[in-house]
């Protein structure tokens, strides 16, 4: 069975059943680490008005290429 881990917002009890439901700030704290680095070094993340991306490949792209760059598997030839 597979759990959804959030924090403990009410709402969330409401939306989510319980026997499949687990609250806590241990896992949620990953996710937004996560979340806060995309933010940081992607533009089109951070803002809708001024940079965003028109189709989802480009944006799936430069999230695997940030990934790459930060794991040091980013290899490029000149």
């Amino acid at each position: 069975m597979k759990y959804i881990a959030s924090d403990y917002w009410k709402a969330y009890e409401g939306i989510i059943p319980c026997e499949k439901h687990t609250q806590t700030k241990a896992a949620t704290c990953t996710v937004e680490g996560y979340n806060s680095l995309l933010r940081h070094f992607l533009a089109r993340m951070r803002r809708k008005a001024k940079c965003y991306s028109k189709k989802m490949e480009m944006l799936k792209l430069s999230i695997i290429l940030l990934m790459h760059y930060r794991n040091n598997t980013l290899y490029i030839f000149s």
